[in-house]
């Protein structure tokens, strides 16, 4: 395990020496000063002009969970038994939902249908693969009490489903608060939920519109507890979709024509768009030369700076969960430092990533540093709380250290460093497409020339791109899966914060 912690730490270390980490404000501290001011001092009139965009995160949520608990559910039920299935999955999961937004965006419009989509179709990947090691990893035993010739659905139904659908439950839930996040985060590119009134006060320098707008989204997060209960879900599935469907406008001319015309790459399509005739012509030479050029000039730097990106958030994330799961730890601190602690985790998990790149961006400037600790925050109070967890059931000796860190050093982190390190290898795929995502606010990733393709039109630059994101994720996701083989680890230890 030391061994493959210090050649992470070595890779993060190059990178840092290879990454654009500077400050670019000048007097960074009034800028703070400012941000500082506004969350103590928050305007709640924000809320009012607010409350549709809040109730428009609640319902896209809710309908593109329910998209992806559909969708993952059949997926799941031939996930382990096909190789087409498993890659399929991987691929839509490997595509952030700002980048499904993005692809969906000039099929149906800037509609809720937009929204629920880019975060149905994803979910619909990820729930697949977790459901089915879930499922795969449920205890048997209960099936030995069923008659002998019981039939497959049977016996899945009252064999294995009533074992493993505590676990089950227990990560769509945890699904939910995802996808409170998803619909909050979609409002940056122009969808009407939380996201836009966000970036508007952060943008017109509204210190203290933006920390009510966040208070009331970590309120929702933190009253799902009491409102969302089991046996309400339809209805609050049924309510969502009947709100949004008044606002759903599709055109399906919009829809044959980027399935058939805009997703072909330019060189196809160039002559017949001159002469205005709509032509389409196969010439591999040119669309080779199309896809090198493009290779060249977006997809290296682009998938160069992703990499870099995502190893110094790797390491940084570890190296924060090191520093500050003790803080939950009745271990070492007594229960006020602890709630303290717990409480400060819970801002930093349910704050979006994006949204925490974006406030320190105002403040920095525009490099990788934002990114960088936007993403290390926000990973390493998730594996933080799970790491806290766990040391939290270890039962320590009669004559353990009395100084704190000498118990941190030789008693705590020894037990719990190899599930800390598959928790870590496990989140490195969601750091990989938070990386390329983040690109969208001016950092050079892959994000950043999807961003810029977007905004010219050149949707086939934008299918090619993303293309090439899915491909680095579906990669280091495989690279996580054998590192974390090779630690032993149980998937379902770290179902609830995939």
């Amino acid at each position: 395990m030391l061994r493959t912690s210090l050649v992470f730490v070595a890779i993060a270390a190059v990178c840092v020496g290879l990454a654009d980490l500077e400050i670019a404000t000048l007097e960074p501290w009034d800028e703070l000063r400012r941000i500082a001011v506004g969350f103590v001092t928050p305007d709640a009139g924000a809320l009012t002009g607010a409350s549709q965009a809040l109730l428009n995160t609640i319902t896209f949520a809710f309908c593109g969970l329910a998209l992806g608990v559909t969708g993952g559910s059949l997926l799941a039920a031939v996930f382990s038994r096909s190789a087409a299935v498993r890659s399929f999955c991987a691929c839509i999961r490997a595509v952030h939902e700002l980048f499904w937004a993005f692809l969906f965006l000039p099929v149906v419009g800037l509609n809720p249908i937009c929204g629920i989509l880019a975060i149905g179709v994803p979910y619909a990947g990820v729930f697949a693969k977790v459901y089915a090691e879930i499922l795969q990893e449920a205890d048997r035993r209960a099936l030995n009490g069923l008659p002998p010739r019981t039939g497959g659905l049977s016996r899945f139904f009252y064999g294995v489903l009533p074992v493993a659908y505590p676990d089950l439950r227990a990560y769509t839930s945890y699904r939910l608060e995802c996808a409170l996040r998803s619909s909050a985060i979609l409002g940056f590119i122009g969808l009407p939920t939380l996201g836009f009134h966000l970036e508007t006060a952060f943008r017109e320098g509204l210190y203290a519109e933006a920390p009510a707008l966040l208070y009331a989204f970590y309120l929702l997060i933190a009253s799902l507890r009491w409102w969302v209960k089991p046996r309400l879900v339809p209805l609050y599935v049924a309510a969502s979709f009947a709100l949004i469907s008044t606002e759903v406008h599709v055109s399906w001319d919009n829809i044959r024509r980027f399935l058939t015309y805009e997703i072909l790459p330019w060189p196809m399509r160039s002559e017949g768009y001159y002469a205005g005739t709509g032509q389409i012509v196969f010439d591999a030479m040119e669309v080779g030369r199309w896809a090198w050029d493009l290779t060249l000039s977006e997809v290296v730097p682009g998938a160069w700076n992703t990499l870099i990106l995502t190893q110094i958030a790797l390491v940084g994330t570890g190296l924060f969960t090191l520093v500050v799961f003790p803080g939950i730890c009745r271990h070492f601190y007594s229960r006020v430092p602890r709630a303290l602690s717990h409480y400060g985790l819970i801002v930093l998990r349910t704050t979006p990533e994006y949204i925490l790149a974006y406030a320190l961006l105002q403040l920095w400037g525009p490099s990788m540093l934002p990114a960088a600790v936007a993403i290390l925050l926000h990973n390493g109070a998730i594996l933080g709380h799970l790491t806290g967890g766990h040391a939290n059931t270890l039962n320590l000796r009669t004559d353990l250290p009395k100084r704190r860190i000498d118990r941190y050093l030789f008693e705590v982190l020894p037990r719990v460093y190899g599930s800390f390190l598959a928790f870590l290898f496990y989140r490195w795929e969601v750091m990989m497409r938070e990386s390329a995502v983040l690109g969208i606010l001016g950092i050079p990733t892959l994000g950043f020339f999807i961003d810029s393709a977007i905004a010219a039109d050149a949707i086939d630059k934008v299918i090619f791109l993303i293309g090439v994101t899915a491909l680095l994720n579906v990669g280091i996701d495989s690279i996580s899966q054998l590192v974390r083989r090779r630690l032993r680890v149980r998937a379902g230890a770290v179902f609830t914060y995939d």
